[in-house]
């Protein structure tokens, strides 16, 4: 275990870069994830990351002595001062493993669910999003130019394991993504669309969001054959696409489990 006390340490440096640099992370196909829950989501996954780094203090915590074990990689330990410089997280945990970042290059032609997002650029709603969409079955997520960094930390944390389960592309042109989706495409606009609950969204789908003030760009609405709209309350204009996309994504999970049957009020 060895012990790196120097911000001009050329490996803590490119951990730093790692944390707060998408150019590093895109040109090395690398990230770094920060905390327990993080290590451990990935770890279920059977990889294992290229390097651990704990704190002094960290490594005194048996949840994180326990992840080491578990990861089988011989960890490098920081200063506090240190690894909080190194860290993203404002009061990091004192656990950080630096992991490949997977190949997307068959990612929209393979999925069957997927989730397109146009210029969403909060990370904390893209990660929500990638949560949401792990958790409801989604196979798929396409991030169009002008969205948050997938694999910042921020993103990261916001989606608390959820690109373990995704295959993630970064599309520069997404209109050339969506072309590529074999699936029927829904778009989500704020209004005039067809109520979801009675809309068929069962078979191969493909899910088109963008932020909530501009929505999505023009170009890539065309590509829908269906746009959508949820039902708001009097008064209420839009509601954040982070919690649009759960609903969304929780509607066609319920028509998958009644026969892909859309709603139908009583008469």
């Amino acid at each position: 275990m060895s012990t790196l006390r120097s911000r001009d340490n050329p490996r803590v440096r490119r951990w730093h870069a790692l944390a707060h640099d998408a150019r590093t992370r895109r040109a090395e196909r690398r990230a770094l994830i920060e905390g327990a829950h993080l290590l451990a989501a990935y770890l279920e996954t059977g990889a294992r990351p290229t390097a651990l780094i704990v704190s002094e203090g960290g490594r005194k915590k048996p949840e994180i002595a326990g992840l080491v074990r578990r990861a089988g990689v011989e960890p490098s330990v920081l200063p506090d001062a240190l690894f909080r410089w190194m860290a993203d997280a404002v009061a990091p945990a004192g656990l950080a493993a630096e992991i490949e970042i997977a190949s997307s290059a068959a990612g929209v032609a393979a999925a069957g669910h997927a989730v397109f997002l146009d210029a969403i650029q909060d990370a904390g709603n893209v990660g929500a999003i990638l949560r949401s969409a792990a958790a409801f079955g989604v196979d798929t997520a396409v991030l169009g130019h002008g969205c948050a960094d997938a694999w910042s930390p921020k993103v990261l944390r916001a989606a608390m394991g959820g690109h373990f389960a995704l295959r993630i592309a970064q599309a520069p042109d997404l209109v050339a993504a969506l072309a590529e989706f074999r699936g029927n495409l829904v778009c989500a606009v704020a209004t005039g669309g067809e109520v979801p609950a009675a809309a068929d969204l069962t078979g191969p789908l493909g899910w088109i969001l963008g932020a909530e003030g501009q929505g999505v760009s023009p170009a890539a609405a065309a590509r829908a054959a269906l746009h959508v709209s949820i039902p708001l309350a009097p008064g209420v204009d839009s509601l954040n696409v982070a919690a649009a996309a759960a609903i969304l994504f929780y509607e066609r999970t319920r028509q998958i489990g009644t026969g892909g049957a859309p709603f139908s009020a009583p008469s």
